[in-house]
């Protein structure tokens, strides 16, 4: 039975934890509490573990032999210190302590930092300015080293999650020009890990993750807007100044793969999934 380690299983480790506990796999899944964020229970087969990325000596002392590692964390914060606490030094730390196992990084397509419009893949310079960008790109660089694979996740929307629904919502989204939002459903992200562990490609490397439709911010905003009856959402200022790309994302290197996203644009994941009320 193949080990599966799912460092940070929050809400799309989570669901890649269940495809693989469909298929026979053992998962063992980490997080900070020690508990799974995701709106739903854990299957009663999913071993769950509190451990802090960060500290060398935590992960060191709950490792356990085993077959690949996803590092899936996300940041509650979002400081600079503790994206170099859960990415960099959690990225080292599991490269350490699992060195015979393969490695899977979530980053993000937030490395990009074109800022007109162009279509971007994975050859495309991943020279973003923000700090955070820069930290996610030496732990990508970490993992590239260790002939691991780098996905880079757009926006996660799904059940429950959305900032854009949000933003429609509260009536209020943050100013700024209008810029092309690359994003992707939480279980197409899911499925892309499973693909990429379960198939593995014959040359490791980066594989973006985003649905195939890359659409203007203003464009999705309007669509949520009119399917909820409510007025556009108002500027509101910035807390912090931010650096925004502005990028088309293509998805064509994970689809040579054969994964094929059920969502393929945000008018499939919002309809089918993010707006329906369940039963």
């Amino acid at each position: 039975m193949p080990r599966l380690l799912i460092a940070g299983c929050g809400y799309v480790g989570s669901a890649a934890a269940r495809l693989f506990l469909h298929d026979g796999w053992q998962v063992t899944a980490w997080s900070r509490s020690g508990k799974i964020h995701d709106g739903n229970e854990p299957p009663g087969s999913l071993s769950v573990r509190a451990v802090n990325l960060g500290d060398p000596d935590d992960v060191q002392r709950n490792s356990f032999p085993c077959d690949v590692v996803v590092h899936c964390a996300s940041t509650s914060g979002g400081s600079a210190d503790e994206y170099r606490r859960v990415y960099r030094d959690g990225v080292r730390n599991l490269l350490a302590a699992f060195p015979a196992a393969r490695v899977i990084f979530t980053s993000s397509t937030s490395v990009y930092g074109q800022r007109d419009g162009s279509w971007v893949d994975e050859n495309s310079p991943a020279e973003a300015a923000s700090e955070k960008a820069k930290i996610l790109r030496e732990a990508e660089e970490l993992i590239l080293r260790h002939a691991g694979i780098v996905l880079r996740l757009g926006g996660i929307h799904g059940p429950g999650r959305s900032f854009l629904l949000q933003a429609v919502l509260s009536g209020r989204i943050s100013a700024g020009r209008d810029r092309y939002v690359n994003g992707i459903h939480r279980d197409d992200a899911a499925a892309a890990i499973h693909l990429v562990i379960t198939k593995p490609p014959s040359r490791n490397g980066i594989f973006n993750v985003v649905d195939d439709t890359p659409a203007l911010r203003s464009e999705i905003v309007a669509f949520l807007a009119k399917q909820l009856r409510r007025p556009l959402p108002q500027p509101a200022p910035r807390s912090s100044p931010r650096d925004d790309s502005n990028k088309r994302v293509s998805n064509a290197k994970l689809r040579a793969l054969g994964w094929v996203p059920r969502y393929p644009s945000y008018t499939e994941g919002f309809c089918q999934s993010v707006l329906v009320t369940p039963a």
